[in-house]
């Protein structure tokens, strides 16, 4: 397919800029979801929201829309809606080449580019039909460890692959392996006392917590293994011993065996703290998403590595420690690729991504669902 010309490049620009100045933290993506809808039924297309907000408690379900194409294939195109909450209100700005917030907050690029862009895309093809028609999933609760795909039923799905623009860096980057996920929460119970007056009578909950993190495995593990201790929340008050504290980490690794092991270093750092203060604690660990690996010769990496050098991109394969709606698609039988898509410093305040990056992600997607199509046809011989 061609690449974009200065319309579609200009509208482009124009609603990512109106996606981005609507707030969608996760669990709160109605109006975000809406404008999606009323944007694809302003072009003729049908639209259908599954029950994934209700099931998630939240204001939306997953979105899902087909554009038709002159042939029997079609492509998957997956992005999410929402966003990591945020503070400040969110004012797009193009300045100096880039798109930016004004206001001291996300830009929310992470993950409305992607959306933006396969809104162009479906104009394009109802406007030029290609031969591999397109089927539109946009997830809510990505960022809540993916709950939305997990909740959208992929028995609907028709395509034998698909993609989603879901990594925060360089166009031209092609994920072939992405971690497995747990979240690990404890619960330290002790017992509170008078910190000036009667502390021997007291069991910090708090001390229980910072004893566990202590002896805990973190950071960079090896190149395939990370973890982290991202919050800690406990006590009432300056004067009185921490009767409660709780603390939330995670693991992650390419490696099953290795975030396995890590897991369990964490749990027994958790009861080992609790141990040395006389305190109790309670142990969650959960398994939010699958690690997956790809296969380099697989015909939707072939694609993809074809649409981008199409369009003057080199293409480098790589693993990330980060996890997308791909990890859930692909557990479920449908293979998914995760394709960076040039923004920058996602979840960050100082989250941009050039008008050339946001421009050349539509201009790869375009050639992506020829390409795509092209696999599809000789596959079919």
């Amino acid at each position: 397919m061609r690449r974009a010309d200065d319309l579609e490049r200009q509208r482009l620009g124009a609603l990512f800029a109106a996606l981005c100045a609507i707030p969608s933290p996760y669990g709160s993506e109605r109006a975000v979801a809406d404008r999606v809808a009323s944007e694809l039924r302003g072009l003729g297309v049908e639209v259908a929201e599954d029950g994934a907000g209700a099931e998630l408690g939240g204001e939306a379900g997953n979105l899902l829309a087909r554009v038709p194409g002159t042939g029997e294939g079609s492509v998957l195109l997956c992005a999410h809606l929402d966003t990591v909450p945020h503070d400040g209100p969110i004012e797009p700005v193009r300045d100096d080449g880039f798109w930016t917030n004004r206001r001291d907050a996300i830009l929310g690029a992470d993950n409305k580019a992607a959306v933006a862009v396969m809104l162009g895309v479906a104009r394009r093809c109802l406007a030029e039909p290609p031969a591999a028609g397109l089927e539109l999933l946009f997830t809510v609760g990505e960022e809540n460890a993916l709950a939305g795909a997990k909740a959208f039923d992929v028995a609907l799905l028709r395509s034998p692959f698909g993609y989603v623009f879901d990594h925060a860096t360089p166009i031209g980057e092609i994920v072939l392996a992405s971690p497995t996920y747990y979240r690990i929460e404890a619960e330290f119970h002790g017992a509170a006392a008078h910190a000036g007056i009667r502390p021997e009578a007291g069991r910090s909950a708090i001390l229980a917590a910072a004893r566990a993190v202590a002896t805990m495995p973190l950071g960079r593990l090896d190149p395939e293994t990370t973890s982290n201790v991202g919050t800690i929340h406990g006590g009432s008050g300056v004067n009185v011993v921490a009767e409660r504290c709780r603390l939330v980490a995670e693991a992650r690794s390419l490696d099953d065996a290795k975030v396995d092991g890590v897991v369990q270093q964490i749990v027994d750092a958790l009861y080992d703290g609790a141990g040395a203060t006389e305190c109790d604690v309670d142990v969650i660990a959960s398994k939010l998403f699958q690690g997956y690996r790809t296969r380099p010769s697989a015909p939707e990496v072939a694609a993809a590595e074809a649409a981008l050098r199409d369009c003057g991109y080199e293409p480098r394969r790589i693993v990330t420690g980060g996890g997308s709606d791909a990890n859930v698609l692909q557990l479920a039988g449908i293979p998914c690729v995760n394709l960076a898509n040039g923004t920058e410093a996602n979840h960050e305040p100082t989250e941009r991504v050039s008008v050339a990056a946001l421009e050349g992600m539509l201009d790869v997607a375009l050639a992506l669902i020829g390409r795509a199509g092209e696999t599809q046809a000789s596959a079919a011989v």
